[in-house]
């Protein structure tokens, strides 16, 4: 397959610049307000999110440049579900860490997770590999929505 490096590079700078920003409200909280939450003993540490993110944003990079090659446009139903989800993934980060909302958070997250699955749905029936790249996304969003929801009931 030849490479596509201008949808490539679109998809890795849309996906990364959502992450970015959503770093900018993330990092500053980290220290000081989420360090002072009560948290279920189950919770990842803190080392533990750069790297995994590193890891998610990469491959949902790569998952919109797959779906994006097949499908030729953005402007379809996968592209504006994709747009959505990786909103509300910057939304999540500015309404718990940035406005230290955990109930802001935990209703932004929920929504999320069902833009992400219906996002995963549409990506696969157009590229099959293009959904399954995102279900390591899903599976975190899973895990992170439980965190929260127990943050939530820890911090009522």
């Amino acid at each position: 397959m030849k490479i596509d490096w201008k949808k490539l590079i679109l998809s890795f700078a849309i996906t990364w610049v959502a992450g970015g920003i959503g770093s900018l409200f993330t990092y500053p909280a980290i220290g000081n307000w989420y360090a002072s939450l009560n948290k279920p003993p189950v919770t990842p540490p803190n080392w533990l999110f750069g790297p995994m993110w590193t890891v998610l944003y990469t491959i949902i990079s790569i998952s919109l440049y797959l779906f994006w090659v097949k499908s030729k446009k953005l402007n379809n139903l996968g592209g504006r579900l994709f747009i959505i989800q990786i909103s509300l993934n910057l939304l999540w980060s500015i309404a718990f860490f940035g406005a230290h909302s955990i109930v802001g958070g935990l209703v932004t997250i929920i929504f999320l997770w069902f833009f992400t699955l219906a996002n995963l749905i549409e990506f696969k029936a157009v590229d099959k590999q293009a959904g399954y790249l995102l279900l390591p996304y899903l599976a975190w969003l899973t895990a992170a929505t439980v965190l929260n929801l127990s943050i939530a009931f820890y911090n009522p």
